[in-house]
């Protein structure tokens, strides 16, 4: 871990200091670099519970994938930037690439703090620079209201974590995760009082995934952000609300969690069907993508909430793949929006026809999207409605018509995309080159790399 903090703390120095004309070729390898590095972690994922340890800092089997992904997405989100941050001034492409290394930094001490205080600090860390991100780089006036959305929401949540937090440290006398973890539950305390708890750390999480209900800051700053934001936003910092379920359920575990489980897989279920219906009736191509996003993580959610361990890997495989997939359908987005300057459907149509390699692209990660055999996609939603139908029957119905809708529209966004005939008015269309193509691979070739070994991003 030591390697991977002070590699990004160097790179994020040295970017003030190296000459205009190298930064962003610098920041782009060097940010590989650290990503080729954390792979390393892999190694010992199988083999032990918390290992890499440091101060206050170790990974497991939870935490080691979501730390690699917010590596791989690092340079993904400075290669999708270039064309467009390149025409500010040196100073500003100097902070927009600092912001991204901040960013990326606060993740990689939140996914491996083994202290909830440490936690709780780097979680609430990723606000001010993604606020940034959003209120300075976007590209409307709404973009102050959506960073005002985005701030009330995270505000008003983390305050009942911290209180949970606070409580817990003093009743417990430990905020050490592995302490905590030995242990499965809180011992000699009343059944309101960890239900209490575990509510504020209900609420914090769902609000960062976030869940259907509390998803009303996420389809303005995803439609508001610049790209670079956009793909931080879906591919990790939602992936934050997700880990941290996943680490105080092993707190609350019994039996706090089996009381409050059975009301908020409801909420999941009927949310996430609920929001597969609103993409249906979206005209704008991001926030179709935004809610799509809420629909995949109440998903996550009731896979974690089932407490089960089905659940809990359908949960994780679900959450690697969705970052990966969302990343890369709004990098596709942005593609098509710096071609026609439009996101909206009607208008975003025909780019088939003039760009057969960028339709393909397109045609593969909305296969991914909607759940086709063989992509991750479809093993977590498996594993998570096995968990789910396991837990009631009932759902079966409910959760099957929501995994229908969310394949519908995942059609749909291929279908208007890339079908029907190219508006007239659009002329000297800029094909696409090998930087967008790049891009937009690397965020699938590590879905191949799970397809072939899923067992490297479960928990065993």
């Amino acid at each position: 871990m030591i390697y991977l903090l002070s590699t990004s703390l160097a790179t994020l120095t040295l970017v003030w200091v190296i000459p205009r004309s190298y930064i962003w070729t610098f920041s782009i390898v060097t940010s590989t670099a650290t990503t080729c590095i954390s792979a390393a972690l892999l190694n010992n994922h199988i083999n032990s519970s918390w290992h890499n340890t440091s101060i206050n800092l170790a990974t497991d089997q939870i935490s080691t994938p979501l730390i690699i992904l917010s590596l791989w997405l690092a340079p993904l989100a400075l290669l999708a930037s270039i064309n467009t941050i390149n025409k500010n001034s040196s100073n500003e492409q100097r902070t927009f690439i600092s912001i991204i290394f901040i960013i990326t930094i606060a993740l990689i001490i939140t996914f491996s703090a083994t202290e909830l205080t440490l936690f709780y600090i780097a979680f609430e860390t990723t606000l001010l620079p993604t606020l940034t991100l959003i209120a300075r780089w976007g590209a409307q006036k709404e973009r102050l209201q959506a960073s005002i959305y985005f701030l009330f929401y995270t505000l008003i949540g983390s305050l009942p974590l911290l209180i949970s937090i606070i409580a817990l440290a003093s009743q417990a006398n430990t905020i050490f995760l592995p302490s905590i973890a030995l242990v499965n539950n809180i011992p000699n305390f009343s059944l309101t009082t960890t239900s209490i708890w575990w509510t504020f750390c209900i609420i914090a999480f769902t609000i960062k995934m976030p869940i259907y209900g509390l998803h009303l800051w996420l389809p303005k700053a995803h439609v508001e952000a610049p790209i670079a934001g956009s793909m931080i936003l879906a591919a990790i910092l939602l992936k934050l609300g997700g880990y941290g379920l996943l680490r105080t359920i092993t707190i609350f575990l019994i039996p706090s969690s089996n009381l409050i489980s059975y009301f908020l897989i409801i909420i999941c279920v009927w949310g996430s069907l609920i929001t597969s219906i609103i993409c249906l009736r979206q005209t704008d191509l991001k926030a179709l993508i935004a809610y799509s996003s809420v629909g995949h993580m109440s998903l996550v959610a009731s896979g974690v909430f089932s407490i089960s361990l089905t659940g809990t890997n359908g949960a994780l495989i679900l959450m690697i793949a969705h970052g990966l997939v969302s990343s890369a359908l709004f990098c596709l987005a942005n593609l098509n929006y710096e071609r026609n300057n439009t996101r909206t459907l009607s208008i975003t149509r025909g780019f088939s026809l003039i760009s057969p390699a960028l339709a393909t692209w397109w045609l593969i990660t909305c296969a991914s999207n909607l759940g086709l055999p063989p992509t991750p996609n479809l093993i977590g939603e498996l594993l998570i409605l096995s968990s789910i139908i396991n837990w009631n029957i009932s759902s079966t119905p409910i959760i099957t018509i929501a995994t229908v809708f969310s394949a519908i529209y995942s059609l749909l966004i291929f279908n208007n995309t890339n079908n029907s005939t190219f508006p007239n008015f659009l002329s000297n269309v800029t094909p696409t080159n090998s930087r967008e193509h790049t891009l937009i691979a690397l965020h699938l070739i590590p879905l191949l790399l799970i397809i072939t070994n899923p067992n490297a991003i479960m928990i065993s």
